[in-house]
């Protein structure tokens, strides 16, 4: 650690935006001053969508999704994730 960093007491996250805006954080902390952290509660932010499919098409994925035990629309996410990465 270079310095000692500290922080005024913000009125409004205007302010405090702005000052995070202004730093360099460079001249306080080296690089062996960090740590790895995780978080194991966080979740993806997902969203709602309205998708139009084939009957038939929609019937096969519930089919299929029913012989492996899943929920059909956690099966269309996981085809779709694997196109989507597949590129």
């Amino acid at each position: 650690m270079k310095k000692q960093l500290k922080l005024p007491k913000f009125n409004n996250e205007d302010e405090e935006r702005e000052f995070w805006a202004k730093i360099d954080l460079s001249d306080y902390y080296e690089p062996s001053d960090m740590e790895k952290i995780s978080f194991p509660n966080l979740k993806p932010t997902s969203r709602s969508i309205s998708l139009r499919i084939p009957e038939y098409l929609l019937n096969r994925v519930k089919e299929k999704a029913n012989e492996i035990n899943v929920p059909y629309q956690s099966l269309i996410k996981e085809y779709i994730q694997k196109g989507a990465l597949s590129q």
